[in-house]
């Protein structure tokens, strides 16, 4: 969503690595809205909206949609935000995960349907399965880049024991898919039915060296307060649109099941809304519209597949709230 916010310090690596592959950095910044200053401390929050356009104007620059994967690949967690600290710090990986589920919000904003953590591991039979659990939107770049971090930090912190053995994706082979046997290593499934990494069993027993716990504690008390500072801007509109999201493809939402959900009565909701100046169907058609420009935006959905994810009853409907919204109709609007 165009509200959602992530720590500075994304941006400023990933500029720097466009800019060392060629991309200048005026035009960059320029088409993020970014300037020096908001990256100057890698904890302030800059929109998300400001770091995909970043990368989208680094991939136009340097003529490569696997620049974003790259990075990734070739960069570290800790230098861009401090749970790369805290990752490094914990005493095993399922520990470090619990970590990074724990402060994944100072990361990046990323609402994720039913409370549940961003991810999760998976035991099928004496396969083990790391599921990102945030909601599929048909793209491809904040998947792989995710999977890419975990197996960015092992090959370099512990080559001895390889993380990664298989993936499964829920979209398309991006345009750079003859790159993943490079890159990712691994046999990977497009359209599969989830985005999972399939791992080294090892890794749920092997200790980290690095585990230390007094740095762990210095780095997570930093942690801490950066989410009170955090939480302390949320607003029930915020906590109303995350639970919208996961029912958002249902079209019609009950305002007393949502109010239920947030341990409120429907009266408690409506007048805490109302002192936000909104109302829950304001909220709810607001966020059909910026949904709508995330998914087109993207230009992974068609017009009719975004109608079906915002709860809209067939196409046209979709069509009709779009010309509310903007005075055109999606496809005016994605050929300008």
């Amino acid at each position: 969503m165009s509200d959602q916010t992530m720590a500075a310090g994304f941006a400023t690596a990933f500029l720097n690595y466009a800019v060392a592959d060629g991309a200048p950095r005026g035009a960059l910044l320029a088409a993020s809205g970014l300037a020096d200053a908001d990256l100057a401390d890698q904890d302030t929050r800059i929109p998300v909206a400001a770091y995909q356009a970043l990368i989208a104007a680094g991939i136009e620059a340097v003529g490569d949609t696997s620049l974003l994967l790259r990075h990734v690949l070739e960069t570290r967690l800790e230098t861009m935000s401090i749970v790369g600290q805290i990752v490094h710090a914990s005493t095993s990986f399922p520990h470090s995960l619990s970590q990074l589920n724990r402060y994944a919000r100072l990361m990046a904003d990323v609402p994720i349907p039913g409370g549940r953590d961003r991810f999760t591991l998976d035991r099928e039979g004496a396969a083990v399965w790391l599921v990102n659990n945030r909601p599929c939107d048909g793209s491809w770049m904040a998947t792989e880049s995710s999977f890419a971090r975990f197996i960015s930090e092992f090959r370099r912190s512990a080559p001895e024991h390889p993380f990664e053995l298989a993936l499964e994706v829920t979209y398309a082979p991006p345009p750079h898919a003859n790159r993943y046997p490079d890159l990712f290593r691994v046999p990977v499934t497009f359209r599969a039915a989830r985005n999972a990494l399939r791992i080294n069993p090892v890794w749920l027993d092997v200790p980290f060296d690095g585990g230390k716990d007094y740095v762990f504690g210095v780095f997570t008390r930093h942690a801490d307060g950066l989410l009170d500072e955090l939480e302390t801007r949320d607003t029930l509109r915020a906590a109303v649109e995350a639970r919208m999201l996961a029912d958002l493809h249902e079209g019609t939402l009950s305002m007393d099941r949502i109010a239920r959900d947030l341990g409120l009565s429907r009266q408690t909701l409506y007048r805490r809304l109302k002192d936000e100046g909104a109302t829950f169907a304001q909220v709810h058609d607001d966020l059909r519209r910026r949904m709508a420009m995330d998914y087109l935006g993207a230009r992974k959905v068609s017009v009719g597949e975004t109608a079906y994810l915002l709860g809209f009853s067939e196409a046209s409907a979709f069509v009709r709230a779009f010309r509310r919204w903007t005075g055109v109709s999606p496809t005016a609007w994605l050929a300008d």
